[in-house]
């Protein structure tokens, strides 16, 4: 089969790698039909983080084979994978932390296969894999909604789950990218009156707008943080979605904040200094955050998006082969796309 191979910074290509077989009864091997490049594989992409060989963790597809202990996911099946292995069993997962599965795994690691392929093997298929009710009858427009529950739509969700969102809730997320769309949909799903979207880019903020966003803040650092505070009576909001996980990012998420409101956070931080016990202790400021349980989000986020409730397909800017997928890591990496859909 053919699988993206990450070859260095700047340099994806797909190659020719052995077909997966069932080894172990756990195991399930999912047939991809749609995958995605998430704004987290750009990390290693630009060469500032590790990553091993195999690459992707957003995808979906058609169940192939299940080994002999596999009794909830069926061959046929039609599934979707979260971004993170989990075996629905240890505590953690009992609790709904399932991204910190204690016997859980990124996929590519271990010897199993990534998302950015034509098929994926994988353990602990019952506790990682949610089957979508008649998927393989979906028409694409459906799909494509659904594709976002792998990542960025359910950390969109953690997000605005973690800073306290709910019913008359004023909201600003801080990023633009797939994640801080995918908040602002979360944020008015959750029943926010109004939604502060920081944004530069015009298309970015069109697309937030159609998503919820009532307000687009076309600024950064403090000049950002003065228009949320003046909108909002010198105040400030009562809940920031810190959505890139950069030092700037991070100082706008507090300067936005209302004291006694709360951060939620889920950029993957890179370079951003210790946050001292005395600022919060100052502020009454909540603070949480994490990488997204999706696992657990997934079944609640999507009733709503196959009800035609939800749908933040709109982030998927370019649909390609996986024969071009070096293409479509260029295209993110210099914002002409704000993400690329894969159809093996």
């Amino acid at each position: 089969m053919k699988a993206a191979i990450f070859e260095g910074k700047g340099k994806v290509a797909v190659k020719e790698v052995p077909d997966p077989e069932i080894r172990k009864a756990h195991e399930a091997i999912v047939r991809v039909t749609h995958s995605a490049i998430c704004g987290s594989d750009l990390w290693f992409y630009r060469g500032l983080s590790p990553q091993g060989e195999r690459i992707g963790h957003e995808f979906m597809g058609i169940v192939e084979a299940v080994g002999d202990e596999v009794k909830d996911i069926k061959v046929g099946d039609f599934v979707i994978a979260p971004f993170v292995i989990s075996d629905g069993t240890c505590p953690e997962c009992k609790a709904g932390e399932t991204r910190f599965c204690r016997h859980g795994m990124f996929f590519g690691t271990n010897g199993y296969d990534a998302g950015q392929s034509e098929k994926v093997k994988l353990p602990f298929a019952d506790g990682t894999l949610v089957v979508v009710p008649g998927g393989k009858d979906l028409g694409d427009d459906k799909l494509r909604a659904l594709l976002p529950l792998t990542d960025v739509l359910s950390t969109g969700h953690h997000a605005a789950i973690d800073a306290h969102v709910g019913p008359g809730t004023t909201v600003a997320v801080i990023g633009d990218g797939a994640v801080g769309l995918c908040a602002v949909a979360a944020s008015k799903r959750l029943g926010a009156p109004r939604i502060f979207l920081v944004s530069t880019h015009q298309d970015r903020a069109n697309l937030g707008t159609q998503f919820g966003a009532t307000d687009i803040i076309n600024a950064r650092g403090d000049e950002a943080v003065k228009q949320i505070k003046t909108a909002t009576g010198d105040l400030g909001v009562d809940s920031a979605l810190e959505c890139v996980g950069t030092p700037d990012a991070w100082e706008t998420a507090f300067g936005a904040v209302r004291i006694g409101g709360n951060i939620g956070f889920v950029g993957v931080p890179h370079d951003v200094a210790d946050i001292p016990v005395s600022k919060l202790f100052g502020s009454n400021v909540g603070l949480k955050g994490s990488g997204a349980s999706a696992r657990h989000h997934i079944p609640e986020l999507m009733k709503d998006v196959l009800d035609g409730k939800l749908d933040v397909s709109g982030i998927f800017t370019e649909t390609i082969p996986l024969s071009e997928i070096a293409k479509g890591y260029a295209d993110m990496d210099e914002r002409r796309d704000i993400k690329v859909l894969i159809k093996p």
